[in-house]
């Protein structure tokens, strides 16, 4: 996660905290809720604001196709896929293509992949390659705000962490591709995930094992399941006050966090754009990385452009529980509704020891948000894993997707284990 994104993480949360609100209670038809964005749409109004970019822009516009395909999960969320059927280059339509399914991290969209273009981003790498390419999107984010009789003003509609994400939205994803004309017959899919991206397919392959035969292969960057290790400040910082079933806890739950609509999305890109004179409250601390020449600016400031793109405060709760409890395991509601929803006072551990797919963890020592000791811990659990540990000391958790050099020491590697497994 930017740097800049943590300290909009810590304002907000710091406003959500100091806010006398109680938790939105479980109803079908909640009262009204005033909607702020109808205040800004004044059609008498001169501000005019660019639109931001699509997952579909950021493809085309390097002459690849691109696809959107709506798909409902068994809870009735509807989810976006971006897709690149075919590379334009090897005009393989017509040719049985191996599918790879790319799901980003926390507070990101699939966005994030294309933003480093066609020489170093994966996605066209990929269908450069050969492969059927498909970009997966979390529900609730700019891109997945539908459902099938919910709305996002609903309170229900934000009752889910990334349990939910890995449980429904991935599975939905991997039987949707598997079920497309190219996907017809093919055993199962390559899956790469960063962050949020690596927790949802851990819950996924343990929760549902059954999917294990979907997987080709699997590989985690940054992977995030045991958490007690890390060093994140926000983190360290809110878990004691969140990361339990508390008054605090229940102040935060179940709600929209950075807020997603057409304003906040313009108002994001437009200050964010390198001609804006405000541009530099968007840069974080990039001007070291610059210095350094390790991040590839001009892939960040598109990710920029486009993000925050929204979550559920929930998956936030989930992730402090996991700091403080140690435990890889799923979301802790209170002793009450505990019993009633696992038949035991604390929530249930994961069982990653039924994860039978092969997983590539690909890990950092500099990573503040998937500490060495926790990714070690997790690859103990596994009974078939191979480890890739980055021997750039400065390697972080966002290097993995816009570093310089991601192609040389992440992507192509990726395609090169692909390959392999495709050929034999």
């Amino acid at each position: 996660m930017p740097t800049n994104h943590i300290a909009v993480l810590v304002v907000l949360i710091g406003i959500f905290l100091g806010t006398v609100v109680q938790c939105a209670p479980l109803i079908e038809d909640p009262a009204p809720i005033s909607d702020f964005y109808q205040l800004f749409n004044n059609p008498e109004a001169h501000l005019s604001l660019a639109k931001a970019p699509t997952t579909i822009d950021f493809i085309e516009e390097h002459g690849y196709p691109a696809e959107r395909h709506y798909v409902t999960t068994e809870d009735g969320y509807i989810i976006s896929l971006f897709r690149i059927p075919f590379s334009h280059n090897l005009q393989n339509q017509d040719e049985k293509r191996p599918i790879v399914f790319l799901q980003h991290g926390l507070f990101a969209s699939s966005d994030i992949w294309p933003s480093l273009g066609p020489n170093d981003g994966l996605p066209f790498l990929l269908s450069d390659a050969g492969y059927d390419v498909w970009l997966g999107n979390t529900r609730g984010n700019r891109f997945s705000r539908n459902h099938t009789s919910l709305t996002t003003k609903n309170p229900n509609f934000w009752r889910f962490s990334w349990h939910e994400i890995g449980y429904y939205d991935i599975a939905a994803a991997i039987d949707y591709t598997l079920s497309t004309e190219n996907g017809k017959d093919q055993e199962g899919i390559h899956y790469v995930g960063h962050s949020q991206g690596t927790t949802v397919m851990l819950v996924l392959m343990s929760s549902r094992p059954e999917y294990n035969k979907k997987i080709k292969t699997s590989h985690l960057l940054a992977p995030v399941a045991f958490m007690n290790n890390m060093d994140d400040f926000m983190v360290n910082t809110l878990s004691p006050y969140l990361g339990f079933n508390n008054l605090y806890s229940r102040l935060f739950c179940s709600q929209e966090f950075l807020p997603h609509n057409d304003f906040v999305l313009a108002l994001f890109f437009n200050v964010c754009r390198p001609e804006s004179v405000v541009s530099s409250f968007c840069s974080g601390n990039e001007s070291t990385q610059v210095e350094e020449g390790r991040t590839n600016t001009t892939a960040e400031s598109l990710f920029s452009d486009v993000s925050p793109a929204g979550v559920s405060t929930d998956q936030i709760l989930h992730y402090m529980q996991e700091h403080q409890s140690a435990h890889f395991r799923q979301f802790d509601f209170g002793t009450k509704k505990n019993l009633k929803m696992y038949g035991s006072e604390v929530p249930p551990d994961y069982p990653t020891e039924l994860i039978t797919t092969k997983m590539h963890l690909w890990y950092s020592d500099n990573d503040d948000m998937s500490a060495v000791e926790d990714v070690l811990r997790l690859a103990a659990t596994l009974p078939n894993k191979v480890m890739h540990h980055m021997e750039d000391e400065l390697w972080d958790h966002m290097d993995f997707i816009n570093n310089w050099k991601v192609r040389q020491y992440i992507n192509d590697p990726i395609i090169a284990f692909i390959n392999e497994y495709e050929d034999k």
